[in-house]
């Protein structure tokens, strides 16, 4: 990448240099202009204009001769059709005629640019509210825009639009290609990223924790801490004092009722390591109600002062746990993401789901359902700072009150009500039971609810007998439980919630259900430790599959990273399941890395964690004895010659319904944040609403450039990442066997039962 480009150089030159060879015209057209459009270019976008004017004479002849918008765009076109070739597989991809990922693969760099081109053509004109600026109407017209720079000066568009223009130029003339790295490059990306099983990396931990725990112990003889399960006996010398407090740390109940609450004590326990900004964006957002809450477990992951070639190592865990000044100025006005997680009880969502309250449930696919119980289990053991719930931390919903969310009597007997609802659903047959997190409830919780569970199992099963094939109603196949206690508090993992998760397993299967998977959020390989590596274990040995979905925040997508994450997870029995792109609304700003970078690691670094066509067959058996998963992942990835298996999905949970990263880049605005249409996974069972909902259209809330800036700012060198200008559209990947539903044994009803919306999206 050409760092000039880069610089935000704003000599005084550009105008004299410029001029030489143009002038600009003195009269604006009279119609077809915005406020933004009569807002004159500054000097660093002048500049960076005629770089892409000198470097395209077919672009700059096209431009300069148009004395209209209108005319430039069929130019425009008609160059473009010609260059691709209206008999070409690029142009049937570019009509929709073909589609998919197999069709995808097939398309050159030079083809995506030109699909990139004429879809800015295609929707030119078209305006969508812009949730990154609470629903301000943005105009999509990036050769307008181009066209009043070159002649009058005008159109506003800042540098960074006219960056990704260039860069989309450069692709088309060949000049930038999405070209796949070697193995052994991203071998060497990989080797940048330390694990927490590294040795040196468990000393500095261990030095950590001893420093949290003496700092525990002087507040407890200060007189600051006190607590009536946690004390020392009068007369207690230090020494037996270290080793009690060691062995309360094997705790989980240690560390939620120690988490640290304020800042002042976070930054003591860190050391008084923290700067001043991030300590006064810490103040100000808990004076706005933006609660810390990190356990001390969690906290000892942090490096401080690391050596030099450990610098940035724990960056993705201090970007979960440190909220940005874009969360800050944004809390107050944030709403939900997913449009279906908007519930009113016994009302269609916007998946067409009639669910009977707005606390306990929420549904996009005809198979799933997220239960979130009235326990502890709806809370968490931190805080993520992207979390897609912090609309609801607004609203004081999620608070961190962990004494008031004991289970009370009424919530048992809504759980029977809420199993009803599973058991006369038609096409029900996969529970997700999370919250917050479904570890943060007590084993005796835990065990009621998936008791409550087995029992609706078994009912639906015997109501299926008096069914005929074809009216018979889909049986529950699987249960999955959503927690992120393995990487927060992996002292959670005790014997006794490892038999009460055995014990539910040998009997549901006995009911049919034949998966069993808990869902982690990994976000870095930094986070596997030696505990969480036993807490994993115990899982496994409890005949439950762990999965993982990492969140794909900036720190997680420096290159290597989650390639990293993906093997040392395997090493420890995990499969990867999903890699997220961050929700794009403003709030997450700091962490949002694009859905460019998000389809790039997909086609390059995680390409080679393919697993060959003749493996496919052993990946169907993983989960057949999951207390074999360790060998059998090891010798798939001997028997592939691959460092880890892929079997991961990048995706994005759409603001609209499901998840996908099917999806074509049709526009950009003046500030260079792309505009994105996505299209719903055609790999799997959509609601019926689906098929009249339409695309979905996402603004970004980060152009490429700054994306790039924040890489370099936390240590990469983004010479590496060039061609991710190149990834303008993705197709979302098939799911790999061990996450597909076991077969059926006879034909389910079409009835669509609990749902309240026909295909047209009318309430029935």
């Amino acid at each position: 990448m050409d760092r000039d480009l880069m610089k935000d150089n704003t000599q005084h030159t550009f105008e004299t240099n410029y001029r030489k060879d143009h002038v600009y015209r003195d009269l604006l057209p009279k119609e077809g202009l915005n406020k933004q459009d009569r807002i004159s270019i500054d000097i660093r976008s002048g500049k960076l204009l005629q770089v892409l004017m000198q470097e395209n004479p077919k672009l700059k002849e096209i431009v300069a001769a148009a004395e209209t918008v209108d005319v430039m765009m069929e130019k425009l076109r008609a160059w473009i059709t010609g260059r691709i070739g209206k008999e070409s597989p690029a142009y049937q991809v570019y009509l929709g005629e073909v589609f998919g990922r197999s069709a995808f693969k097939k398309l050159s760099s030079i083809d995506i640019a030109s699909i990139r081109i004429l879809d800015y053509l295609d929707h030119s004109g078209e305006k969508y509210p812009d949730l990154n600026r609470r629903g301000e109407v943005t105009e999509n017209h990036p050769f307008k825009i181009l066209w009043l720079a070159y002649h009058y000066g005008r159109g506003g568009a800042k540098p960074n639009f006219f960056i990704d223009m260039i860069m989309l130029f450069r692709q088309l003339s060949g000049k930038v290609a999405n070209n796949s790295p070697s193995p052994d490059t991203v071998k060497s990306w990989m080797n940048r990223h330390p694990s927490g099983l590294d040795p040196e990396i468990v000393k500095m931990r261990r030095q950590n924790k001893d420093r949290i725990i003496n700092i525990f112990i002087d507040q407890f003889e200060k007189g600051e801490k006190t607590d009536n399960r946690y004390y020392f006996p009068e007369g207690m010398k230090r020494t037996e004092k270290l080793k009690m407090a060691k062995e309360w740390w094997n705790e989980r109940l240690f560390h939620l009722r120690f988490a640290i609450r304020d800042v002042k004590t976070l930054n003591r326990m860190l050391d008084h390591s923290l700067d001043a900004e991030t300590l006064s964006i810490l103040k100000e957002g808990t004076e706005k109600g933006i609660p810390v809450f990190v356990n001390p477990y969690y906290l000892s992951l942090l490096l401080i002062n690391p050596p030099a070639h450990l610098a940035g190592a724990d960056q993705p865990v201090r970007d979960y746990i440190f909220y940005s000044r874009e969360l800050l100025e944004e809390f107050g006005d944030i709403v939900a993401w997913e449009k279906e997680d908007e519930v009113e009880p016994d009302k269609p969502n916007a998946a067409g789901w009639i669910l009977p309250n707005n606390f306990n449930l929420h549904r996009r696919y005809p198979e799933v359902a997220i239960l979130i119980p009235d326990t502890v289990g709806r809370s968490c053991g931190g805080l993520c700072v992207s979390c897609q719930r912090m609309y609801d931390f607004q609203r004081g919903n999620l608070n961190f009150n962990l004494d008031k969310l004991l289970p009370k009597e009424s919530w048992w007997e809504k759980l029977e009500g809420l199993m009803e609802y599973f058991e006369n659903d038609s096409q029900l047959c996969d529970i997700l039971i999370t919250g917050g997190d479904a570890l943060m409830s007590a084993n005796k919780s835990l065990d009621l609810i998936l008791n409550a569970v087995y029992r609706m199992a078994v009912r639906k099963l015997e109501a299926n007998k008096n069914r005929p094939d074809g009216e018979k109603f889909a049986e529950i196949k699987r249960v999955r439980l959503g927690t992120r206690l393995p990487v927060y508090i992996p002292m959670r993992v005790t014997d006794e919630l490892v038999e009460i998760l055995s014990k539910f397993r040998e009997k549901a299967y006995e009911a049919g259900i034949r998966q069993f998977f808990i869902q982690t959020h990994f976000e870095t390989a930094m986070e596997i430790t030696p505990e969480a590596k036993e807490a994993v274990g115990k899982l496994i040995s409890a005949g439950w599959i762990v999965t993982n979905q990492q969140v794909f925040t900036t720190a997680a997508s420096r290159r290597g990273h989650t390639a990293k994450l993906r093997k040392t997870l395997n090493d420890i029995g995990v499969l990867p399941y999903y890699t997220f792109s961050v929700k794009g609304y403003m709030e997450n700003y700091h962490n949002f890395a694009t859905n460019a970078r998000s389809a790039q690691e997909q086609a390059e670094e995680k390409l080679y964690g393919h697993i060959p066509g003749d493996l496919w067959d052993e990946l169907r058996k993983l989960s057949d004895n999951p207390a074999d998963i360790q060998e059998k992942i090891n010798q798939i990835r001997e028997s592939g010659g691959i460092d880890f298996l892929a079997t991961d999905r990048n995706m994005l949970n759409m603001p609209g319904v499901g998840k996908s990263l099917t999806f074509r880049t049709i526009g950009i605005t003046r500030y260079g944040r792309r505009i994105l249409e996505f299209d719903h996974d055609e790999t799997r069972n959509h609601s019926p609403i689906i098929e009249k909902m339409g695309k979905v259209i996402i603004i970004e809330s980060k152009p490429m450039k700054e994306y790039l800036d924040h890489l370099e700012e936390i240590g990469e060198n983004r010479e590496e990442y060039e061609n991710v200008f190149c990834y303008s559209m993705g197709f979302s990947e098939p799911r790999v066997p061990v996450f597909k539903y076991p077969a059926r044994e006879f034909e389910i009803t079409e009835e669509l039962t609990n749902f309240g919306m026909d295909s047209g999206g009318e309430e029935a």
